[in-house]
């Protein structure tokens, strides 16, 4: 009897451990969604002549994001690990780029960089919140 309750405490345990387990900082949807608005908008304020960035929002939106992570219980090495992952950075320019072609950005074209960024700024979304039309 003592061997099965110290084998239920021990699995009991070992499954609350795992349920509080973080998932890996990639895997959390606001936090890549909001680097990836935020990288939108930064190629686009690049690219057009026409579009500039509200800097103070974007600082404060990008500490927003650190804020969060670091509420989900993320370490400062785990989040800048996250930041500057190779892989990670790929990942965010691979649907970075899909965002853009399918708003009708073609790469070429600074205008349709124009067109996107108007378009964002008109709707009010992330992405229009960081920048400005000049």
């Amino acid at each position: 009897m003592r061997m099965t309750m110290i084998a239920l405490v021990f699995a009991t345990s070992t499954t609350a451990g795992i349920a509080q387990a973080k998932q890996p900082l990639e895997q959390v949807e606001s936090i890549t969604s909001g680097l990836l608005w935020v990288g939108i908008a930064d190629e686009i304020r690049n690219v057009c002549p026409s579009i500039s960035a509200r800097m103070v929002k974007a600082l404060n939106y990008i500490n927003g994001i650190q804020n969060e992570a670091k509420a989900l219980g993320y370490s400062k090495d785990e989040i800048d690990a996250f930041r500057t992952s190779a892989a990670n950075k790929a990942e965010l320019r691979r649907r970075g780029e899909a965002y853009l072609k399918a708003n009708g950005v073609r790469f070429d074209d600074p205008n349709t960089y124009c067109a996107l960024g108007r378009a964002e700024i008109e709707k009010s979304s992330q992405i229009g919140a960081l920048l400005r039309a000049k």
